[in-house]
């Protein structure tokens, strides 16, 4: 309950607003049997009772509009608090460390900004108050008929705590229900978007009957777990109902015969009646709070789960185009690695003391066998993950030194999945720079050879690509993220296998495309295809994490066995000779 209730933060004023409102609307009804039984008492003495009649049609009036408001203000409160906490997990699940979001599943994440986040705002927006208002509204009801006959209450409150002790034994079962359920629909979105977002793939393998099974089978847990849930509250409200019906027919029976017999008012035994029914509405309400705050709290632990994990620093604002910033130290390089170790896990190593620099405006490449950890490099240059020893340094600063934001700003990535959004072509295009001129995204589309795929598409620039680029080949993909990356005009553009979806045609014109950018700014490319990269200003070799040589294309022939493998199982010829240190062992960058 504390927990739920430090939700309503910021909200304190409208729920309190809410509350004495709903309140006052319950103190209005519980006058109506009051001054009912003052109506039929003298309307049975012949006194005059229309003055009565309008009261009670006021006061049923009042409570009606007071009631109204109040619910207004509480559906708002409970949508206002579910909205800050849909920022939250949304803000914190994109900036999730990347080995913590690794360790999750995109679908589940999803399922707890959506599915959680709605049942917690029943539990906001109506099973708090309605406990509060209920408890005390059943108080006032049970104060008043105690006050017209204690025998009878005594009667309603044997019935009331039979019920509580029922409803009380089923809670905990409906709260690990609910919990069940909740994470069975977050894996029922996790799973579909994992065949979804492969769909392609489990067409042409025909898969769709697998697919739907795995996802039948998370269908039928999420049914089972709800079914479960169901079936305590349906022991639950028959109990609520019995109990309250028990105490009204006992309390008609019994209070029949005394005003038979005794002679006990009749206005009393109606005024009591009333109170009895009208205490069905306040005790059904805190029963129902009670078991929706007990799945409410399923979901709010999921939720604070989320929010407790581990997230980087938020980011500072977009930089301006262009924004490439100035070396801060002079002749140094513009990244530089000196004696990186890193593993995902302990004891797995996947570096083992990296070293190696990329001047400015020079192509620098990463070749190696699959495995060697090239991709992992390119994750420590951006910052991704931190390395366990050694430093990664951006213009002579160590990374350490500069906030993920600066560090980033000096970067752009095309990677080998090419990532496009859902948008038009030129919101992929500007992503990183929203503020581009219509003149810079013209360079960069002519720099990336797009002139063709705009002229194609329908509505050029303007026209949209659909669901993960789906209108574009995979090459055509590969040039929009390159666009991309240009646009943002970054000190270090890394690539990572840019040719993986591109034709021999298109390879050679990028190929061309990497010589001109050396004018703009440092590149490190990481290259099955040697043919891309073989006229690099320096190539790096990594194999099982270290760095075997470096060199130009034709040294690295002559002096390095794993290149030279490589290159046999391209058939690549030497290169032209060319001007540039031999290639050597590994070698401290300071000394590049």
């Amino acid at each position: 309950m504390a927990a739920l209730y430090r939700l309503t933060a910021g909200h304190r004023d409208a729920v309190v607003l809410a509350t004495v409102l709903t309140l006052v609307g319950s103190a209005l009804g519980l006058a109506q049997p009051w001054l009912a039984r003052e109506v039929i008492d003298r309307g049975g003495t012949g006194g005059p009772y229309w003055t009565g009649l309008l009261l009670l049609a006021a006061l049923f009036l009042g409570e009606a509009v007071t009631g109204a408001v109040g619910r207004f203000l509480l559906e708002r409160t409970g949508e206002g608090v579910i909205r800050g906490l849909r920022h939250g997990l949304v803000g914190r699940f994109l900036r999730l460390e990347m080995r913590e979001f690794h360790r999750h599943r995109s679908g589940d994440l999803t399922s707890r900004v959506t599915a959680d986040t709605t049942l917690l705002r029943e539990v906001v927006s109506q099973a708090l108050v309605d406990l509060l208002t209920g408890v005390l509204v059943a108080a006032g009801a049970i104060a008043l008929m105690g006050w017209i006959d204690p025998l009878l209450l005594l009667l309603v409150t044997l019935t009331v705590l039979l019920a509580a002790g029922v409803v009380t034994s089923l809670l905990r079962g409906i709260r690990a229900a609910s919990v069940q359920m909740q994470g069975a629909v977050g894996a029922v979105a996790a799973d579909l978007e994992r065949a979804l977002g492969a769909l392609p793939m489990v067409r042409v393998h025909q898969a769709e009957e697998r697919e739907a099974a795995r996802i039948g089978e998370r269908i039928d847990s999420a049914y089972r777990s709800g079914v479960r849930t169901a079936r305590l509250a349906a022991v639950m409200s028959p109990a609520v109902e019995l109990a309250v019906q028990g105490s009204f027919l006992l309390v008609l029976v019994i209070g029949g015969l005394r005003v038979h017999s005794d002679g006990a008012s009749l206005g009393d035994l109606v005024a009591f009646l009333l109170y009895a029914s009208y205490l069905v509405l306040p005790l059904s309400s805190v029963f129902r709070a009670i078991g929706l705050i007990q799945r409410g709290m399923g979901a709010h632990e999921r939720i604070q789960q989320a929010l407790a994990l581990p997230a980087e620093p938020a980011s500072p604002p977009a930089r301006p185009v262009p924004a490439v910033p100035a070396v801060t130290a002079r002749d140094a390089p513009v990244l530089a690695l000196r004696d990186v170790h890193f593993a995902y896990r302990p004891g797995l190593p996947v570096l083992r003391g990296v070293s190696f620099a990329v001047p400015d405006h020079q192509q620098v490449a990463l070749v190696g066998p699959s495995g060697a950890g090239k991709s992992t490099l390119f994750s420590l240059v951006a910052r991704f993950y931190e390395p366990d020893e050694g430093t990664v340094l951006f213009g002579g600063r160590p990374a350490a030194e500069l906030t993920l934001g600066e560090c980033r700003s000096r970067i752009a990535v095309v990677d080998q999945n090419a990532h496009v959004v859902h948008g038009t072509l030129r919101d992929n295009i500007a992503y990183g720079a929203p503020g581009a001129s219509d003149a810079e995204i013209r360079r960069v589309v002519e720099l990336a050879r797009l002139e063709e795929v705009v002229r194609r598409l329908d509505g050029g620039l303007s026209a949209v690509i659909g669901e993960r680029g789906g209108t574009l080949s995979g090459g055509e993909r590969q040039r929009v993220a390159l666009a991309r990356a240009l646009l943002t005009g970054p000190a270090l553009l890394l690539l990572d296998e840019p040719t993986s979806h591109l034709d021999a045609v298109n390879e050679a014109a990028l190929t061309g495309v990497l010589k001109d950018l050396a004018a703009e700014c440092a590149v490190l490319v990481i290259a099955h295809r040697l043919s891309t990269v073989q006229h690099a200003d320096r190539i790096v070799v990594l194999e099982q994490g270290r760095v075997t040589a470096t060199g130009r294309h034709e040294d690295l022939l002559l002096a390095s066995p794993t290149y030279r493998r490589l290159a046999a199982g391209q058939m690549l010829r030497p290169a032209a000779p060319a001007e540039g240190p031999r290639a050597t062992e590994p070698q401290d960058p300071s000394f590049d």
